[in-house]
């Protein structure tokens, strides 16, 4: 029998999944984790064969989860992974055995996934499985499947540390990748992020500020706002306005204010 563990933030989808995989007789779920640093500590107490994991969490998500277990040289269990990604993109993935269950689970989809898992177990072939590791992260994140496994074999962290190329944005039942070099600066409009590009468009993420600056490398983006991040290539003059405050001017023309608070920080840039 399997021991399993179970992450997801939703409590109602936390509670559907802990039903269903009941049905399956050679699996046994040993922990519920609410977020992915409960996650963690109940990879490494409770050492699962296969864990349940919700890729969308708030302060450390699916992928943070991996990142942090190889940091703390925790031995990777099965991942399955649970995405809302729509089913169009899902389709890619199909072909690996770590297998992705989409949100709302269906249990015809989910017997399929926890087969899969079944016989990958019964294979216990570690080399298989690093590799099918590879592929599922590459795929959602973008990188080099091959870098990788690499990672994997020399038991380096499978997540790599660097920033990422690109930014994944879901609208209207699509997924857009927006490389980070063409963002010119992000606004925040309530709980969405604006990403403004050198073409012209602007995309709208769900994300705070905060979330979106850890991602962003700090060489070539600096916080001007609470509000506001900027593109360091894209700015062409500080300006100092009549009642006091700044503003900077970007290469495109956008006016975008700066705070007291991250004034300092933005004068770096000219000194550097």
């Amino acid at each position: 029998m399997l021991k399993v563990v179970v992450v997801d933030d939703e409590p109602l989808a936390r509670k559907g999944m802990l039903m269903r995989l009941a049905a399956f007789a050679e699996l046994q779920v040993v922990a519920e984790c609410n977020n992915g640093l409960a996650a963690v500590e109940a990879i490494r107490d409770l050492a699962p064969d296969v864990v349940f994991l919700d890729v969308e969490m708030p302060e450390l998500d699916g992928f943070g989860v991996l990142k942090m277990l190889q940091q703390q040289n925790i031995e990777l269990p099965y991942i399955i992974f649970v995405t809302a990604f729509d089913q169009y993109a899902l389709n890619a993935f199909e072909v690996s055995a770590v297998d992705y269950v989409l949100k709302p689970v269906e249990g015809e989809r989910l017997a399929a996934a926890v087969e899969k898992l079944l016989k990958v177990v019964e294979a216990k072939d570690d080399h298989k499985h690093k590799g099918q590791l590879a592929q599922a992260v590459a795929k959602l994140t973008g990188e080099d499947a091959t870098e990788i496994l690499q990672r994997l074999d020399q038991e380096e962290p499978v997540m790599n540390d660097r920033f990422p190329e690109a930014i994944s944005i879901k609208d209207s039942g699509e997924i857009t990748r927006v490389p980070v070099l063409n963002i010119d600066w992000v606004d925040a409009a309530g709980d969405y992020m604006c990403i403004h590009t050198k073409d012209g468009q602007t995309h709208i993420l769900r994300r705070t500020m905060k979330e979106l600056e850890q991602e962003l490398d700090p060489r070539q983006f600096v916080r001007v706002h609470r509000s506001a991040i900027v593109n360091v290539n894209t700015i062409a003059k500080l300006q100092m306005l009549a009642n006091g405050e700044h503003q900077l001017m970007l290469t495109n023309g956008q006016a975008v204010k700066v705070s007291r608070s991250y004034k300092d920080r933005v004068k770096t840039v000219f000194s550097a």
